[in-house]
């Protein structure tokens, strides 16, 4: 949901300018680019002011704190005289402590209400539901708004590996964080081409021989998932198979919830364990399944075994994601801790490497298929299938069907500016390349 993507961007931005800095967060403590790993997002109020002097007797001056709803109701975060308060987003999540989304929101102002004294600053997004509360607050502490907005928002294409518009709000809010620090804009922007994905934030982890793509990404909450699943969709066009879980004695609300999400932006689901902790797994899954109204998945408890038989299943060019863990190295079954990696079980399968590179297929003048006048043999070249032209990437066939409420012969010349090598039809289409047009009698029986 934002936390540790805009810390660790800001660290970056920081490091890459030579200012020593620090973060202390879900991903645990890191300085001087060394990391220690923690339980807690929000340490303890000693462990944080130990690491705190640490931190100081080791001349650094920044210091980037990821701040829990929990961390904040419990008082871990009081004491601490911060400069600038940042708020990412909100959504479901954590309904297990704070009893209420009104509560969870309380908490989380706590650093804006209580925590950030007068004349500091709070950056956010004003497109939130959450901004006309944030600015109440800011203006009855005294505190200095500042909002990110277009500009900064296009900044991302700068940073090739970041996929997402949340990837762009993320590193927005870390550049007017790192101007806060007294870093001027032209050395941050100049910067901006060595910022690295986040580890287990929509991170790519392999491609495989036939071209699928594998990310995993932390995402445990409905609008997390939701967040992640569309911007994949939004970059590659392609189908987006999706592996995950619930985790146990924690907001059990969220399940139905993140069943309808992955119902309808995934295309095959495959339900496997999070961290169950001391809940019955099988109960957990089945909650999931009852909520799906996408047919189209499989259960499989065993968390590597289920990564394995996406990627076995896998099509040339679709998206795997493997949500919920991200970076954890762990799974957690209450009394048994096992050692998993999601990153590891990715990069240690072993697949099958496809011989030839590239997909070839001839069309022949078949009168039965086709009703144009061809040569008797021509070869059609073309990488991949589609049947929409938003959807087509370069080298693809086109087939235009036609549908209840629209008809793709009327978006061919949009398939042909989107890259389309060539396309079906089964009616005149004006102004177009004939050349690049195989005509039929009927698309769909063609496809």
């Amino acid at each position: 949901n934002g936390k540790s993507s805009v810390a660790d961007f800001f660290y970056q931005i920081l490091s890459f300018n030579k200012i020593p800095a620090a973060s202390i967060g879900t991903l645990g403590i890191k300085k001087k680019n060394k990391l220690v790993k923690t339980n807690l997002t929000s340490l303890d109020i000693i462990t944080l002011h130990k690491e705190l002097e640490k931190i100081k007797d080791q001349n650094i001056e920044n210091v980037i704190i990821e701040a829990s709803s929990h961390g904040l109701r419990q008082g871990r975060l009081s004491g601490i005289n911060f400069k600038a308060g940042i708020f990412t987003n909100f959504s479901q999540d954590h309904l297990d402590y704070h009893k209420s989304m009104q509560d969870y929101l309380k908490a989380k102002m706590i650093l804006f209400s209580k925590l950030l004294k007068k004349n500091k600053y709070v950056i956010t997004d004003d497109n939130l539901k959450e901004f006309n509360k944030i600015k109440k607050i800011s203006n009855q502490k005294k505190l200095k708004l500042i909002t990110i907005n277009k500009n900064s928002l296009s900044l991302h294409k700068k940073s090739k590996k970041l996929i997402g518009v949340f990837q762009a709000k993320n590193l927005s809010m870390s550049i007017l964080a790192a101007n806060l620090c007294g870093l001027k804009k032209n050395k941050i922007y100049k910067v901006l081409n060595k910022i690295k994905n986040v580890n287990g934030r929509l991170e790519l982890i392999r491609t495989l021989p036939n071209k699928s793509k594998i990310f995993i990404d932390y995402a445990h909450t409905p609008e997390a998932l939701s967040t992640v699943l569309k911007s994949l969709e939004e970059h590659y066009r392609e189908n987006i198979n999706l592996v995950f879980g619930c985790g146990g004695e924690r907001d059990i609300k969220k399940r139905p919830l993140m069943a309808k999400v992955a119902s309808g932006l995934a295309n095959t689901i495959y339900i496997t364990d999070d961290n169950p902790r001391n809940e019955n797994p099988k109960k957990i899954r089945k909650i999931i399944i009852n909520n799906l109204k996408n047919k189209n998945f499989f259960e499989i408890g065993n968390r590597a075994k289920a990564i394995q038989a996406a990627v076995k299943n896998s099509r040339p060019n679709e998206i795997i994601l493997v949500a919920g863990k991200g970076h954890e190295a762990y799974q957690d079954y209450g009394k048994k801790i096992l050692k998993i990696s999601d990153k590891r079980i990715i990069r240690n399968l072993k697949v099958k490497k496809i011989k030839s590179k590239r997909q070839m297929f001839i069309f022949e003048n078949n009168k039965k298929a086709l009703s144009n006048t061809l040569n008797k043999k021509i070869n059609f070249n073309f990488k991949g299938v589609s049947i929409d032209s938003k959807k087509i990437k370069k080298g693809n066939l086109f087939i235009a069907l036609k549908g209840k409420n629209k008809d793709g012969h009327d978006y061919v010349s949009n398939a042909f500016k989107n890259g389309a090598s060539f396309c079906v039809i089964s009616k005149k289409i004006k102004k177009t390349n004939n050349n690049r047009l195989i005509k039929c009698k009927n698309t769909k029986t063609f496809l």
